[in-house]
């Protein structure tokens, strides 16, 4: 009887340690999911900071390029109103067709300046 239930004793302990065994390499998975878990939330949280600081800084720019149009504008209107001062008519059309160049010729310079960048920005990766 002795033998018997030293056996199962042995039985008992072999199945305890494959089970802790089983138990530790589940724990060890669960760390590294979690890990991996983490790691993405941080890329994630980069990539929004990125986007962010990216849109807020193009929203700021903006603005200030619509605070340097309307002045040119002022000028431009004031300019053309002084040469053609006999019809204000055709000064206001003169001084918006001036400004829509302007603003025209500075939208494709900035688009072709923002596509190298994003040329650049491809090579890299």
């Amino acid at each position: 009887m002795e033998n018997l239930q030293e056996v199962r004793e042995k039985e008992l302990e072999e199945k305890l340690e494959r089970t802790e065994e089983r138990l530790e390499k589940l724990k060890q998975k669960e760390k590294e999911k979690r890990l991996k878990l983490k790691e993405k939330a941080k890329e994630a949280t980069k990539k929004f900071q990125k986007e962010f600081r990216k849109s807020v800084s193009e929203s700021i720019i903006a603005a200030f390029g619509l605070l340097i149009a309307l002045s040119w504008k002022e000028l431009i209107t004031e300019l053309v109103n002084k040469i053609s001062s006999a019809t204000p008519v055709k000064g206001k059309l003169i001084s918006t067709i001036i400004v829509t160049i302007i603003c025209v010729l500075g939208i494709l310079i900035v688009s072709r300046w923002a596509q190298k960048t994003d040329k650049k920005e491809l090579e890299e990766k």
